[in-house]
This record gives C-alpha cells, sequence and structure tokens, in this order.
C-alpha cells in the first residue's frame, strides 16, 4: 500500500486576485479539491511542504482543514510561467479501494548491445489502479538488446491490481534503434561577378541618376 502524504492546511475565505496575492505573500499555495457533482473546497497549504510533496508523481494526499480531512490526488498543478514557482493545486477527491486511470513516466537502465541507442517511444504509460497503490514510474532494463529489439505495453511487469488503459498491449514503449548519422549539407560555391560586370552596375546607375535630372 502506497504512504499517504499529509499536508496540513487551512480552508480558504478570501478570494480575488489581491487575496491570491497576500496568500503566497504568506508562503502559502492555494488549492481546490473537486469531488464528482459536490461543491468543489478551497484550501490554502503550506508552500515548502507541497512543493517537496509534489516531488512524488502520482501520490495519494490526506489534506487536514480544521476538522475536515480529504484524500486526493492531483489533477492539475499551475506554475509562473517565469518563476516556475507553484501557484495553484488542482486535487481529487478519492475514496479507498477506488479505481482511477493515471500516467506513468517510463524510463530505461542497462547498456544495450553494439551502436543501438534505447528510445522510449511511449513517455509516460496509461495505467489503471486503486488509489493506494498508483505507481510512481516504470524503470525497463534494455540491457543486452539491440538493433531491432523492442519493449512492447504487453512486456511491461505491472504491479499486482494494476492494469493497462487504453494502451494497446502490442504498442511500442521502447524501441532500439541506431541513431541516423546527419548528412551536413553541400556548400554552395558563390560566384564572383566578373570585372566588366562589377564596373557595369556604376555606369547604368550613374546613366540613370543622369536620365532623371534631364527630366525635372
Amino acid at each position: 500500500m502506497a504512504d499517504r502524504i499529509k499536508l496540513e492546511g487551512t480552508e480558504r475565505t478570501e478570494f480575488g486576485k489581491g487575496a491570491a496575492r497576500r496568500i503566497r505573500v504568506k508562503q502559502q499555495v492555494l488549492a481546490t479539491i473537486y469531488s464528482g457533482g459536490k461543491d468543489p473546497l478551497f484550501l490554502q497549504l503550506p508552500m515548502r511542504e507541497t512543493n517537496n510533496a509534489l516531488r512524488r508523481k502520482n501520490a495519494l494526499f490526506e489534506l487536514t482543514f480544521g476538522k475536515e480531512d480529504r484524500l486526493a490526488v492531483v489533477k492539475d498543478i499551475q506554475r509562473n510561467p517565469v518563476k516556475q514557482i507553484v501557484e495553484h493545486i488542482d486535487f481529487y477527491e478519492v475514496v479507498a479501494g477506488e479505481k482511477i486511470t493515471v500516467e506513468v513516466p517510463i524510463f530505461v537502465e542497462g547498456e544495450t548491445k553494439g551502436n543501438g541507442v534505447a528510445f522510449v517511444d511511449i513517455q509516460q504509460l496509461a495505467v489503471r489502479a486503486d488509489v493506494t497503490n498508483l505507481p510512481e514510474s516504470f524503470t525497463l532494463s534494455v540491457e543486452g538488446l539491440q538493433e531491432g529489439d523492442k519493449i512492447f505495453a504487453k512486456d511491461i511487469k505491472l504491479p499486482e491490481g494494476v492494469e493497462l488503459a487504453d494502451v494497446d498491449p502490442e504498442e511500442s514503449v521502447v524501441s532500439v534503434q541506431i541513431p541516423q548519422e546527419e548528412v551536413a549539407p553541400e556548400p554552395v560555391a558563390v560566384t564572383a561577378p566578373a570585372e566588366g560586370d562589377a564596373d557595369a552596375a556604376p555606369a547604368d546607375a550613374d546613366a540613370a541618376a543622369d536620365a532623371s535630372a534631364d527630366e525635372k
């Protein structure tokens, strides 16, 4: 069973841009908990603890505020486009035993044979799992694989209770290929104008100037 990350915050009662700025100055993060057809809940959470917790992928959060507490997973994170700090988090409330679909990042380890290089064809794999057992990542071994070898979705050993979601089992997740060398473009020869042509241009320009003067 996955560990729950506990965060203690307070229910938000101020709204608007001014209130949001004041909350962030106090080192708090704005958060909203969505729960099916129920009205959303608005919270503010401690910034440092929240940022540290967000390093965990597909984590299960236990959010406490006042006498209330909710189990939730992260639905969306909004960051400042310049400073890249977390400004707002959308949570989705879940219950123990519920299954949800999440995106799990794919990593590779090991050495391939020859000149083959392992390419991750699917950066994130969609799986369905119990909220208390959500995978954080899948690390696939490419040890000994050579050019042309592939790891398909069906080849990934999933934890108990975890299944593929909206993924073709025959889809390639990792493939070993030899990178194609980029061919440098051939240099284009630049021919300098003949001496006579170079002299002709000023002459033509002078003639045009004289014609313009005559017209005036």
